[in-house]
């Protein structure tokens, strides 16, 4: 028994590669006739490599079994048969007639004759099998052209010229106070990248049958249904008087000044009722007017016994035009509550109140006056000058520069041409009158016991002021600069009367003694002699229209106190320049001297006779 069951499991096994064997032996029986007939039928089709594909077309002419050479040809006649033949474009109702030779199209034919060989090409049956798909589903060529860019450029912008057409916006417009909407249109506009592609693929072709440009259309940017909607909101804004409020007062709107002020949907791409437009410019204009003003900083009143006051600050008053538009529009769309709140802004001051405390301003710390005079030129910069001055704020540890405070002297900003030194000589030039002011802040800096740093006399010595305590400037190499060497702020005032300046500094006082001096004026040198020529003198006179100055020097000598201990002990020295001794020397020429005539001999009977043989002889009369 247990030889009988192992022998049935040994006759399923042989059975099973039987089987297996005669599966794969079909199999390869099969594939064997499958490649045979594909081979035949792959040759079947193969034909000739030197020919086309039977289904290849190039620009729709059937070329499939011709020779490359023969296709080419054929394709030339036809592209010079064609080459003056126009195609005619369409868009809308509006046609063109365009040739290949207006545009100077130009297909390469024998690039696009090889790519379609190249279609079905293989070895043997590989190339049967290729064509058998070309043959079945067709292949199509286009041929690479060339065009000319600029004939096409300009036949492109013809076309897109004639077909432009802009959108109409459909508009809601007021006839009285009732609303009515008015329908739009769209537009349309030339594709003109597709549209350069499609006109010369259709002039390389052989085609002439009409080709429609794309054309694209261009809708309104506001909607019918949009104005519709807008309308209603219109006929309640507009059904009765608005009124705006701000604290107590109030303004009425009418219906027929809002209307004005309503920017309409419809127009200018609004899409939306809107506050806005001419109307409604000029009423906030007059509301500004009536609201605004502008924040006031905190400020200082100076009394003539050196005290100073603060001026209180106070915040200034801007309308906002957009939120009190907003506020408006919203009431004009009630029904009920018609009643709008004016937005406004209150801008901060740049120095309040407290913070003007704080500079610690309260008294005067040192001033100066000097008088001045001079022509009008002169006396307008110096009081232009004081203005730009006036007001400054020095904070502590700083440096006060004039030129900086007072920038370069132009006609653009007001100076004048007055008397001024120049190359230490006496002349014209704008500004003339500056050192005027610059003189009167240094005396003033110099009473505070404020640390100097800078300071340089005139080229010449001028009476009028404070023996060696002149200071000039001259933008923007020679400045006045001193330091507020003070732990507080301290305020620059200047007080321009009729004939004299003042300039004050105030601060918190810090009572320094200054000790001042002054080394009188000694002349170091004679004036020179200038002499000047003078057509209106005879040579040999003079005459003195000048007597000059002598050069001159001082200085004067600065000691500063507080508290009992020496601050600053500073010694400024000045050196003058000598004017010259102006003589003018005669050039006209003296007159010559009076000719003595010759006193003539007495008439005698003898003379009379010489003469009369004299003149005988010279009339040369004949011989007796």
């Amino acid at each position: 028994m247990a030889a009988d069951s192992r022998a049935v499991p040994a006759r399923s096994r042989r059975r099973r590669k039987t089987s297996t064997r005669v599966r794969v032996q079909r199999g390869a029986l099969a594939f064997l006739l499958l490649a045979v007939t594909g081979s035949v039928l792959g040759l079947a089709f193969a034909g000739s490599p030197g020919r086309i594909a039977a289904g290849v077309r190039i620009d729709g002419v059937d070329v499939g079994g011709m020779r490359p050479a023969a296709a080419e040809r054929l394709l030339e006649r036809r592209a010079r048969k064609f080459g003056r033949v126009p195609v005619i474009f369409v868009a809308g109702e509006r046609r063109w007639r365009v040739t290949p030779e207006q545009l100077g199209v130009n297909a390469d034919w024998h690039a696009v004759v090889q790519l379609a060989r190249r279609q079905g090409d293989g070895f043997g049956p590989l190339r049967g099998f290729r064509r058998i798909g070309v043959r079945v589903f067709g292949a199509q060529f286009a041929p690479p052209t060339r065009v000319y860019e600029a004939a096409l450029a300009f036949e492109i912008n013809r076309f897109a010229r004639a077909l432009y057409r802009p959108h109409r916006d459909p508009q809601l417009r007021l006839k009285g106070l009732e609303p009515i909407v008015i329908a739009g249109s769209p537009g349309r506009r030339l594709e003109r990248a597709a549209a350069a592609r499609v006109v010369v693929a259709a002039l390389a072709g052989f085609a002439r049958h009409p080709v429609a440009l794309p054309v694209r259309s261009d809708p309104p940017a506001v909607s019918a249904g949009e104005l519709v909607a807008a309308a209603a909101r219109i006929r309640v804004a507009l059904s009765a008087p608005v009124q705006l409020r701000w604290q107590a007062g109030t303004w009425t709107i009418t219906p027929w000044q809002l209307r004005a002020m309503l920017a309409m949907p419809g127009r200018d791409r609004v899409t939306r009722l809107q506050i806005g437009g001419p109307g409604a410019n000029r009423y906030f204009q007059a509301l500004s007017r009536a609201l605004d003003h502008p924040p006031r900083n905190a400020g200082f009143a100076v009394s003539p016994g050196g005290s100073v006051g603060i001026i209180s600050s106070r915040r200034g008053r801007k309308l906002n035009v957009a939120g009190t538009a907003a506020n408006l529009l919203a009431a004009a769309l009630s029904q009920r509550a018609r009643t709008a709140r004016v937005v406004v802004a209150t801008p901060k001051p740049a120095r309040t109140t407290r913070e003007a405390r704080a500079l610690g301003i309260r008294g005067l710390v040192g001033s100066y006056e000097t008088i001045y005079g001079g022509d009008a030129n002169r006396i307008h910069n110096v009081q232009l000058v004081a203005r730009l001055l006036d007001g400054r704020l020095i904070a502590p540890g700083a440096t006060f520069s004039f030129n900086r405070a007072t920038g370069a002297r132009t006609a653009d900003k007001g100076f004048r041409e007055a008397p001024v030194i120049i190359n230490g000589e006496l002349g014209t030039g704008l500004g003339g009158g500056v050192c005027q002011v610059s003189t009167t802040v240094f005396n003033a800096a110099y009473e505070a016991g404020l640390k100097i740093t800078s300071r340089t006399n005139h080229a010449l010595y001028i009476s009028h002021y404070p023996l060696g305590r002149d200071a000039t400037v001259d933008y923007p190499d020679v400045d006045l600069r001193f330091v507020n060497d003070t732990p507080h702020w301290l305020l620059l005032r200047t007080f321009v009367g009729s004939y004299s300046l003042t300039v004050g500094l105030y601060g918190t006082p810090q009572h320094r003694r200054v000790v001042t001096q002054t080394r009188p004026l000694v002349e170091t040198g004679a004036p020179p002699l200038k002499r000047e020529p003078d057509p209106n003198l005879t040579v040999g006179h003079s005459a003195l229209v000048d007597s000059g100055e002598p050069s001159r020097s001082t200085s004067v000598r600065r000691r500063v106190y507080q508290k009992g201990k020496l601050l600053y002990d500073n010694t400024w020295y000045s050196s003058y320049r000598a004017e010259p001794k102006v003589v003018l020397v005669g050039t006209k020429p003296k007159p010559a001297p009076a000719r003595k005539k010759k006193k003539k001999p007495p008439v005698t009977t003898t003379t009379t006779t010489t003469t009369t043989t004299t003149t005988t002889t010279t009339t040369t009369t004949p011989a007796p």
